[in-house]
């Protein structure tokens, strides 16, 4: 298939076979694939933890609606973005391009100096919502990877964040969760929405040109 018929074949799954087993393999590129995608400045302000714990999955259900795909996926995936833009974490930023690079220009000292100015003083709640807007941008990239690699997943909004946020003690490491995405394989025969056709405004309604 193209890349258009697999996000044609995509679909929020409802329900997931547990039984079959995501390859580690394509896991991994679609991990490769949010790692590479884009983020102001690029600072990537956000972090993805692959849950696996069956205790911790049947907790995080519990207080996601009790959604059965987070204990029937093969992983969950959780966007957790930094609770702060602090001094640390930008020039923690700048220190590796400069050194993946191996230059340091005016500019890019300019362009930090700004960051930082700029950032640190904004209440950290800005911040957040700053931060989690990037990772929603690599959400977008996990769904269009995991269609690419056949991989059936569900993005979820429906959880309580600070509840998930005590469960995997992400306040500690600077991070508030923003998204779930449980990946797995679809269970057809249980699934009310596989069968059903997508919906999407057509084009003309969608695009406008401005020429």
């Amino acid at each position: 298939m193209s890349l258009i018929e697999k996000l044609q074949w995509r679909y929020a799954t409802k329900k997931m076979d547990a039984s079959k087993v995501v390859p580690q393999e394509k896991l991994e590129k679609i991990l490769e694939a949010i790692r590479l995608s884009a983020s102001s400045s690029g600072l990537q302000p956000y972090e993805i933890l692959v849950v696996t714990n069956k205790a911790i999955l049947e907790k995080i259900r519990a207080i996601a609606s009790n959604q059965s795909q987070v204990t029937d996926c093969s992983y969950l995936l959780v966007f957790a973005a930094w609770d702060n833009y602090t001094a640390k974490r930008i020039n923690d930023a700048f220190d590796m391009t400069e050194e993946i690079r191996n230059f340091k220009s005016e500019s890019g000292t300019a362009y930090r100096q700004n960051l930082l100015s700029n950032y640190t003083a904004r209440d950290p709640e800005v911040n957040f919502t700053h931060a989690a807007k990037q990772a929603y941008i690599a959400v977008g990239t996990a769904l269009i990877a995991a269609a690419y690699e056949e991989v059936d997943c569900t993005p979820m909004e429906g959880f309580n964040p600070e509840a998930l946020d005590e469960i995997l003690n992400l306040k500690a490491k600077g991070l508030r969760s923003v998204v779930m995405m449980p990946i797995g394989y679809r269970k057809s025969d249980e699934d009310w929405l596989v069968n059903l056709k997508k919906v999407r405004r057509p084009k003309d309604q969608f695009v406008s040109r401005i020429e």
